[in-house]
């Protein structure tokens, strides 16, 4: 369930990831499933193994073995795999295949679908006599092609890499607007904007602030028309990038070539701050371990009502959800775990924990996903208080098992699907809020707060 899905960070790995580092508990993220190892070996025979242990240092190249890996590890452990169409599967491994190989230009003539007929065994058989061998990296394409096809965003493929030796590098923009994970919201307008920098990174330096516009990176636009451009996450995500950059303030238009370089590693923690009329303002940047408390620590000396700011939460344990949610009621129902056939699981508020009695409005937003929407659609489908900003990400998904294909990829693999409260998915429409009150690059260049003058408002 529960992955972080938010703006990016360009950190230490170089790549887009989840500006929050908890990964999550339930989603069996690699990281989860190596503490838990002991050893991490594929089972023999051809099969995916379930993963127990960091992946071999060293792993063989992935083959077309490792793609029917993947392609019975979809059919036999996703949740929906009993009832999946093989040939839809088949179909969308072999588009990644051949754009892979169309954007290297190594293409090869009679290369297409072979015909397929629904019987699992057969239509591997006939997959595998077009494939051949087949090119290691359109094999990468495929598997990636293949689960995404399935439209969870909590089922994914990832190759673990150890971390670099040393102090963590990166360009230091830690978050954008537009940008859920890996990719950018589909739903994003225009523009694209720095939503945080990290103090004395290579772009603090630089002199780049939350609310910069960014009109290109590496001359690529950022927008194409209204549609966000996929393409700008390759420039983002380099070692080096120029950026064309716009001031909201002043429209002042200006290029910056930004390095990686040294960058302060910032551990999650919880803030808070008192508002006028008494009114408590907490910040929660993700449901990591220990979370819940923080908060209830910091609302002990509350009487009259709280500001809880999600924004940005990529999400973290689905634990620390249902105990934050007991502060503030008893004996609710916050989500259900569904397997394909059979009774859902209800999920519940921990019961332990003191009621508050504060009233409670909630801020969020894109980025708020995973645990981050557990979280948002219990208060809003029990009542228990109100939601302020843009809808959620629509990033949830049920509890993940990590299965390790023979290349040393990681498949990870719902084993149910996620509900809310009122038994509605939420996974690819995230939660609606009561009052619409987004974030602008302009708010954000001079510091105004829509989300928190809106919930002052109503308190």
């Amino acid at each position: 369930m529960i992955r972080t899905f938010c703006a990016a960070v360009l950190l230490a790995t170089g790549t887009l990831s989840a500006s929050l580092p908890a990964p999550t508990v339930q989603a069996a993220t690699v990281q989860a499933a190596t503490a838990q190892a002991a050893t991490a070996q594929a089972a023999t025979g051809g099969a995916c193994a379930r993963m127990t242990a960091p992946p071999p240092e060293s792993a063989p190249p992935t083959s077309a073995n490792t793609l029917r890996q993947a392609y019975d590890c979809v059919l036999d452990n996703y949740y929906s795999g009993p009832v999946l169409d093989s040939k839809a599967l088949l179909r969308d491994a072999l588009a990644a295949y051949t754009q892979d190989l169309m954007r290297r230009e190594a293409d090869t003539a009679g290369l297409r679908l072979p015909a397929l007929t629904g019987d699992r065994d057969a239509d591997w058989t006939a997959f595998a006599d077009v494939v051949g061998t087949g090119d290691p990296g359109a094999l990468r394409a495929a598997i990636t092609g293949m689960v995404a096809g399935l439209h969870d965003n909590h089922a994914r493929v990832e190759r673990p890499t150890p971390p670099r030796e040393g102090e963590p590098t990166g360009t230091g923009i830690a978050g954008l607007s537009a940008v859920q994970g890996p990719r950018f919201d589909p739903a994003a307008r225009p523009p694209l904007f720095v939503t945080r920098v990290l103090p004395r990174s290579p772009a603090d330096k630089a002199g780049i602030r939350p609310g910069d516009i960014i009109l290109k990176a590496d001359g690529i636009p950022a927008f194409i028309g209204d549609t966000v451009n996929q393409s700008l996450i390759g420039a983002l995500t380099s070692g080096t990038v120029r950026l064309t950059l716009k001031r909201p303030t002043t429209g002042r238009v200006r290029t910056v070539k930004l390095t990686e370089g040294p960058v302060e590693e910032q551990q999650p923690a919880v803030t808070s701050k008192t508002l006028p009329g008494g009114v408590t303002y907490v910040k929660v940047p993700g449901f990591f371990q220990g979370a819940a408390d923080q908060v209830i620590d910091r609302l002990k000396d509350t009487s009259k009502a709280v500001v809880l700011d999600l924004r940005g939460n990529g999400g973290g344990s689905p634990r620390e959800v249902t105990r934050l949610l007991g502060a503030f009621a008893h004996g609710r129902v916050t989500s259900y775990f569904c397997p394909l056939k059979g009774e859902c699981a209800a999920n519940r508020t921990d019961d332990t924990v003191p009621l508050l009695g504060l009233r409670l409005v909630v801020l969020t937003d894109r980025a708020c996903a995973s645990a981050c929407e557990d979280f948002s659609a219990a208060v809003k489908d029990n009542g228990l208080g109100i939601l302020v900003g843009t809808r959620t990400a629509g990033a949830v998904s049920g509890p993940a098992e990590a299965y390790l294909l023979d290349d040393g990829s990681v498949l990870l693999l719902p084993k149910v699907r996620h509900l809310g409260p009122a038994r509605e998915t939420i996974d690819t429409i995230g939660v609606p809020v009561d009052h619409y009150a987004p974030m602008t690059a302009l708010d954000l260049a001079t510091g105004r707060d829509p989300g928190l003058a809106k919930a002052l408002d109503l308190l």
